[in-house]
């Protein structure tokens, strides 16, 4: 079951709305196991210039789902998010039913989380190709020092440990050029 957390920025969330959000989102509903319980974390955004943004995240057992979208119009960017989520999920759970389940430590994550998918809702999957492999030495810094580190050398993320914390992070760029921090537990 699927419970909702929506939040508006810029907009009030009428009855309309959080009927038209919890309607498309609860159609995920069926790619789940019974008995999972899952929150999805809707926030609904209007910009001054009348630009609608759709973000939705579900963070379930496991894993954690997440879609956003933007356009002029609210009502096609839940559907878009909708439609996108749903991909993952089915892109995610075709990948896994391919691989040996004793192999793959993610395979139980699906299994356990999703209900299985029909043959015919499987998606063609391209696979992960992983090109190169680099070998990095954490260097114990700050974040500041890492998005400098990271600047100097044309990122547009950067990994370090935090001299503080001595826990491994990630600094990146956003998409509004600000920066952003990911701390690990």
């Amino acid at each position: 079951m699927i419970k909702f957390n929506i939040r508006g920025e810029n907009v009030e969330v009428s009855e309309a709305i959080r009927a038209y959000v919890e309607g498309k989102i609860q159609k995920l509903d069926k790619y789940f196991n019974d008995g999972h319980e899952v929150t999805a974390y809707v926030n609904l955004k209007v910009y001054t210039e009348k630009r609608a943004k759709v973000e939705v995240t579900i963070p379930a057992k496991n894993v954690t789902l997440r879609a956003e979208h933007t356009s002029e119009d609210m009502y096609a960017s839940i559907d878009f998010v909708e439609e996108k989520l749903e991909r993952q999920i089915r892109k995610y759970k075709t990948r896994t039913n391919r691989r040996p389940r004793n192999s793959v430590p993610t395979a139980k994550i699906f299994t356990d989380e999703f209900a299985p998918l029909a043959p015919a809702q499987e998606v063609e999957d391209a696979g992960i190709t992983i090109v190169r492999t680099k070998h990095v030495a954490l260097k114990p810094m700050d974040a500041e020092e890492a998005v400098l580190q990271m600047e100097m050398l044309g990122y547009d993320f950067y990994v370090f440990t935090d001299s503080e914390t001595d826990a491994t992070n990630v600094v990146y760029r956003r998409e509004d050029g600000r920066f952003g921090v990911i701390e690990t537990k």
